[in-house]
Formats: C-alpha cells, sequence, structure tokens
C-alpha cells in the first residue's frame, strides 16, 4: 500500500505531463479588478487579431543587475567595464527547458516556429492570433473596454489562465491585463505663450548674477525665453566642443505620430546654432513608425526634443527613433489590429542593435498604477540591460507634481484603481523604474522648483540602495505625519535630478513657440549627460552608462559636487501643496541641475577622493 500511493502522484503528474498541453489543467496566472476610468462594452470581434508577447523567464537576471551596479559604482574596480551585447543576452535567456515546453504548448494550439518571433535574448515570444484562438489558448474572453474620458477602446481582458506546469516558465502574457492607453502614454509638453506676447527684456538689460554659471553670469533674457545659448551660460558649458570623430552618438525616442522636422530643424539651427546648418541626424522607423516631414505634420514633442538635444551636442552624431504603436483598437474596424505598449517594440529593436547612443531621452510616461506589475518589472529589467551596456537613459518625471497638478482637494483626481479609490499619490512609468535616470523641473533665473515638476514615490519597485542616503535624509526632514498614507516611502523615489523646463524656444510648422514641460529637461539634461561622455571619451574612458549610483554617490560623499541644489518652490497635486524643494535630494528637483564644468572634472578625473573611511558607494 506504501508503494502505491508513494508512486501514485508521480503517475499521476507524468500522465498529466503527457497531455497536449491544450489539454492541461489551467490555472489562474493574473487577475485584476476593472480599472478604474473603463467600461466593459461588446465581447472582442473572434477575428480581431492581437500580437501576444510571451516572456519567458531570465535565466540570470539578478547576475546582470549584479554586473550592472559594478559597473556603475564610481568606487567599484570594475566602473565602467561595461558588458557586450552577447554578454548580456547570454544573461537573460530562457532555460531550454522553458522555451521546449512554451513551444510544446504553442505547437498543440497549431503556432509553430514558422509563426512566431523572438527578442534578441530569446526571452520574448511574439505570436499574432485573433481573439478566438487567444481566448481558447489563455481560458479567458476578450472584451472591447472604452475609456470613459477619451472614448479610447482597446480589446482586453481582466484575467487569464495558463496550463498549471507553464506557470513557472511564463511570466507574462500581453495584451491581456494591461490598461494603460497609448493616449497616455503622452508627451508631457505643452505649449506656452507665443514670443511674440512676451515682454522684450532691453537689449542692455544687465545680466543675472549666478556664481555656478559660466562667469558666474546668465543673460537677462534666459527669465523669459530658454535658448540653447541659456543652457550653456546657466549650467555652465559655454566654450566645451564635443567631438564627432570619437564614437559618442546621442539618442531620442518618438512614439504617437510624433514626427521631427528638418525643416523646422533648420530654422531652430538658423536662429540659435548657425554652425551647424545643413546638418541632420539619422531617424530609424520601428513596428511601423513613420517619418513625414510635411511641415503640418511636425510634432511639438519631436522637434523640442531633437533641437535642444542635438543641438546642445553639435557634432555629435544623432539618432531619432520613431516608434508605431497608435492607434487603439477601434470596434467599427474589422482589420484593426490590436497594440502593446510601445517601450517593449523599442526595447526590442534597440537591443538587437551592435552600437547603440550612449545617451538617450523620452519624454513619454504612463501612470505607474495602469502598468501590470509583472510588465513593469519586465520592461524595467530591459532598461537595465541597456544600462549594462553603457546607455544613459533619461526619462521626464511627469507633469503633474505629486499626481494631478491639482492643489484644490474638491478638484483632485489621484484615486487607486483597485477597487478602493483611495486618494493617492500617483507617479509615473518608467520614470520609477530604478534603472533610468527621471528628470524633473526648474524654472527662473536664479532657478527654482517648477510647480509641475513631477515627483513622489513608486508603489511598485522598492528604493533601491543607492537612494538610501539621500532619501532617508528627506524623509527624517519631513514632519511626523505628514502626507501620512498618501505616498510610500519605502518606495523608489524620483525625480533623480533637474533641469530647465520653461519657455523653451522651439521652431514648430514652421514658427518660433515657447514649449515647457519635463519634456524640456530630460533632452536637455541628456544633452549635457552626452557632452560628459563626449569629454570621456576622448581620453580613452568608457561612456558613463547607468547614472543613478554615480548621481547619489555624488550628494552622498561630495556634499552635491557637480550639481546646483534648488531650494526653493514645491509640486503641489492631488488636494495638497505636494513636497517641498530642500536642501539636498527632494522629490521636486532630485540632487539638483548640472554644472558641466564641475561634472567633467570629477568624470574625468579620479573618484577615489569622494570616497568616505566607510567605503564606497
Amino acid at each position: 500500500m506504501w508503494m502505491l500511493s508513494a508512486w501514485l502522484p508521480l503517475v499521476l503528474a507524468t500522465a498529466a505531463a503527457a497531455l497536449p498541453s491544450k489539454d492541461a489543467v489551467h490555472k489562474v496566472k493574473e487577475s485584476i479588478l476593472p480599472p478604474r476610468g473603463w467600461t466593459q462594452s461588446s465581447p472582442a470581434p473572434a477575428d480581431h487579431v492581437i500580437e501576444l508577447r510571451i516572456a519567458l523567464p531570465q535565466s540570470n537576471f539578478e547576475q546582470l543587475e549584479k554586473h550592472l551596479y559594478e559597473v556603475s559604482d564610481p568606487f567599484h574596480e570594475r566602473y565602467g567595464d561595461h558588458l557586450t551585447k552577447e554578454e548580456v543576452e547570454a544573461l537573460v535567456a530562457p532555460h531550454d527547458e522553458s522555451v521546449h515546453l512554451v513551444n510544446e504548448w504553442l505547437a498543440s494550439h497549431g503556432l509553430y516556429e514558422e509563426h512566431l518571433s523572438r527578442s534578441p535574448a530569446r526571452d520574448w515570444v511574439i505570436v499574432k492570433v485573433p481573439v478566438s484562438l487567444a481566448e481558447e489558448m489563455l481560458r479567458t474572453d476578450y472584451h472591447v473596454w472604452t475609456h470613459v474620458s477619451s472614448g479610447d477602446a482597446i480589446v482586453r481582458t481582466t484575467a487569464y489562465s495558463l496550463p498549471e506546469h507553464l506557470h513557472e516558465h511564463i511570466e507574462l502574457i500581453q495584451p491581456t491585463t494591461m490598461f494603460s492607453r497609448l493616449r497616455s502614454l503622452r508627451s508631457t509638453f505643452h505649449f506656452e505663450q507665443e514670443p511674440s506676447s512676451i515682454v522684450e527684456v532691453a537689449a542692455d538689460a544687465p545680466p543675472i548674477s549666478v556664481p555656478s554659471a559660466s562667469g558666474g553670469k546668465v543673460d537677462a533674457s534666459c527669465n523669459t525665453t530658454i535658448t540653447l545659448t541659456c543652457l550653456r551660460q546657466l549650467y555652465n558649458a559655454v566654450g566645451f566642443v564635443p567631438s564627432a570623430k570619437n564614437g559618442n552618438q546621442i539618442g531620442i525616442t518618438g512614439y504617437l505620430e510624433e514626427f521631427a522636422n528638418i525643416q523646422d530643424l533648420q530654422s531652430f539651427y538658423a536662429d540659435q546654432l548657425p554652425a551647424a546648418a545643413n546638418t541632420s541626424f539619422k531617424t530609424f522607423l520601428i513596428n511601423g513608425g513613420l517619418n513625414s516631414q510635411n511641415i503640418s505634420e511636425a510634432g511639438g514633442e519631436a522637434n523640442l526634443d531633437t533641437q535642444f538635444a542635438f543641438g546642445l551636442t553639435f557634432p555629435t552624431p544623432a539618432t531619432f527613433y520613431s516608434t508605431g504603436g497608435r492607434p487603439p483598437f477601434i470596434p467599427d474596424n474589422g482589420n484593426q489590429e490590436n497594440t502593446n505598449e510601445p517601450y517593449s517594440k523599442w526595447l526590442d529593436f534597440v537591443l538587437d542593435q551592435k552600437t547603440i547612443p550612449q545617451s538617450i531621452s523620452t519624454s513619454y510616461a504612463d501612470g505607474e498604477q495602469t502598468v501590470p506589475l509583472p510588465f513593469a518589472k519586465r520592461v524595467c529589467a530591459g532598461f537595465a540591460q541597456l544600462g549594462a551596456r553603457g546607455v544613459s537613459l533619461m526619462f521626464s518625471s511627469g507633469d503633474g507634481g505629486v499626481g494631478d497638478g491639482e492643489e484644490d482637494p474638491a478638484l483632485q483626481q489621484c484615486f487607486t484603481n483597485d477597487g478602493r479609490n483611495a486618494t493617492r499619490f500617483l507617479t509615473g512609468f518608467p520614470p520609477t523604474c530604478p534603472f533610468v535616470t527621471a528628470v524633473g523641473g526648474t524654472f527662473h533665473v536664479p532657478e527654482t522648483a517648477v510647480p509641475f515638476s513631477g515627483g513622489g514615490f513608486s508603489d511598485v519597485f522598492p528604493r533601491p540602495a543607492y537612494q538610501d542616503f539621500a532619501v532617508s535624509k528627506f524623509l527624517k526632514g519631513l514632519a511626523p505625519g505628514t502626507y501620512a498614507g498618501l505616498f510610500n516611502p519605502n518606495g523608489r523615489a524620483i525625480p533623480d535630478v533637474s533641469a530647465q523646463a520653461s519657455s523653451f524656444r522651439v521652431f514648430f510648422q514652421g514658427q518660433p513657440v515657447l514649449i515647457g514641460g519635463t519634456s524640456a529637461s530630460s533632452p536637455a539634461f541628456a544633452g549635457f549627460v552626452s557632452l560628459l561622455n563626449s569629454a570621456r571619451l576622448s581620453q580613452g574612458l568608457p561612456p558613463l552608462g547607468f547614472l543613478n549610483p554615480l548621481l547619489y554617490a555624488l550628494d552622498e560623499f561630495a556634499h552635491s559636487a557637480g550639481f546646483n541644489d534648488i531650494t526653493t518652490g514645491n509640486n503641489p497635486g492631488c488636494g495638497t501643496p505636494g513636497f517641498n524643494a530642500t536642501e539636498g535630494w527632494d522629490p521636486v528637483t532630485g540632487v539638483g541641475t548640472p554644472n558641466f564644468e564641475k561634472l567633467k572634472a570629477i568624470v574625468t578625473g579620479d573618484f577615489a577622493h569622494f570616497r568616505r573611511d566607510t567605503g564606497g558607494v
């Protein structure tokens, strides 16, 4: 009897494994509550096509993360010893068993290798299937869901199941439970007043005294209009010319059919940088991305990002990525395919490249709570792969202060979508990913925090060790009970740094306009990171790569050497005044704005003299 009872589970398990995967016992893999602001309407059309992205577990991500922190720690002997494309792919490639079992499951549904595509490391499997087959595979029902305020429609479900034996071999499948609208993956820019409506600053107005600026002064006009000259003066970079031949590159990402217009770029150069006249940049089209050069279709965001990032770094080779992924599902168009959140499409492409720009800026974000936890973690892991390869990733921190930018409690819209509808400060993703650098905003000269500067604490990602000193110091300075229950004090905190974010003079559809937002501060900060990389590469040093361990090391060990500490202003939202900018790091302006010459001296010199007796970062 004992022998029979001992062997029975094994016999049953063997029998179950022998069943075709489609007939195996299924178990719920992920389930969510209907998200706030969406209503379920009709069942999805059976022949509507979905591109399923299936994430296989990355075999050695913990080792990749270890490598990333070692090569990014300025006090570690491996600092700057970035990994190759092949080394990164080997660390995140799935186990053979996972590949085999997932292939077997797909084959049981008539899907074979010729129907599939895979990411560079083979950790994502991508396949297009009709809704009817997706529902069979995932034991679910897809519906058309409509966003109440915008009318956007997408095809999603609130739960899906997988064969039980596959749960440890599949991390997630999308699109299923992800309700972050592509329209909410929005540019954070906003148009400000036309230059013609601005009170002109007298030509003989005395410059503004700013001790940290180049020559200790900034043109008076920079208090009404930000130009390339203003940024170079304010951030102490006047006179530095990067090399065009040392291998340095800079990149800008574009989504939502935002087109960077060459004619507008030439107008911008004629206005602010005549030496760059008749030069341009490379454009890569990803996932059906377009590159319309009709000036009436020029994008304000794309123009802002490319004009300032590429103008600051001229003659550094520059790249613009145009990634498709819009519109969402249109219920009355039977041929419309469903779309995924496009960061993953961009990651697929850029991770497959041998050579990648060392500094890349992105000015788009979703609400963190609209992105399913498994998906957010997986995309964040993709950013870690880029960091390990020596790429600095900058993201705008957002334009809603601590949430929605609304200080009036009666008007605030900061509610959780977990069924409680509780008031909560809301941060954005990807800025909260611990492997990217989130850039907040300032304005005026001397600088103060701009009120819309996005900042706060993640409810998804825990605080990384590199932030412990700076963030703990800030939290200890808060009065007891401040905003209790409105934020997670143990979460990843943003922003990390900041830069000017208001009144950027940009050429848009043939005319000069002023644009503001943290989508201005991110490409501006990325420009200065690229200049630092140029200085390092010209001395035979590797690029900076993942920046945050360095930034917080300077804050902890060198009293924010290389940064201008911003100590005035706040970022209201969610019916509150938000947080205050204060001495040291704060969730409004991070560790501050860059002082290029000081940073250049640091990153091209010896880090050892910043080290305390207690050791490195």
